[in-house]
């Protein structure tokens, strides 16, 4: 849909891709794409210096960061941004505030939009304790990420340590950040 619009636009559109994908569509649709070295994700679309170098071999002026890999990620959208290249999306404040479900709580609760409340899980804290103001059910979660990463429901508060434990190893493995909280489960 990008390539299209910009085509629609007269404004020529560049892909990556890495070897696995080629022939893939967004590479087709483009009017350039360049192949970024490597074959896993780490070593092609979240090699930000990679997709730099593509964006500066081919003079492209500016970046729409797609969906997925680098397109939530502020240090991409700064890297971009400090390269001289137009960032075409949120500024990279915004992306790491609302990278942040805890941060992004806060945000929405100082223009009062209104949130369900949650309780940030220190380490050493008391689940059960933390819990008891909330009620349970309760969803262990974690503040960065998404996809259901790193969330547990918890109905039984004897079962709400491990639950937390767990949720904590699996955004620490997933995100590189193991901050959780508690919001009632509704």
């Amino acid at each position: 849909r990008i390539f299209r619009t910009c085509r629609e636009m007269g404004i020529a559109t560049v892909a990556v891709y890495s070897a696995p994908d080629t022939g893939e569509p967004h590479m087709r649709e483009a009017d350039e794409a360049v192949l970024l070295p490597g074959s896993s994700p780490t070593e092609t679309y979240l090699d930000i210096d990679a997709v730099l170098a593509a964006a500066k071999t081919t003079g492209a002026g500016a970046v729409h960061p797609g969906y997925g890999f680098l397109a939530e990620n502020p240090s991409f959208a700064r890297a971009v941004i400090d390269a001289g290249l137009i960032w075409i999306g949120p500024p990279p404040r915004a992306i790491e505030v609302m990278g942040s479900k805890l941060e992004s709580k806060d945000l929405m609760r100082s223009v009062g939009v209104p949130v369900l409340e949650g309780i940030r899980l220190g380490e050493g804290d008391d689940p059960k304790q933390a819990a008891a103001g909330i009620g349970f059910p309760v969803l262990v979660k974690a503040s960065a990420g998404g996809g259901g990463k790193g969330m547990r429901v918890v109905t039984d508060p004897t079962d709400l340590p491990d639950a937390v434990e767990a949720a904590r190893r699996e955004a620490a493995g997933a995100f590189g950040d193991d901050t959780m909280f508690l919001e009632r489960y509704l």
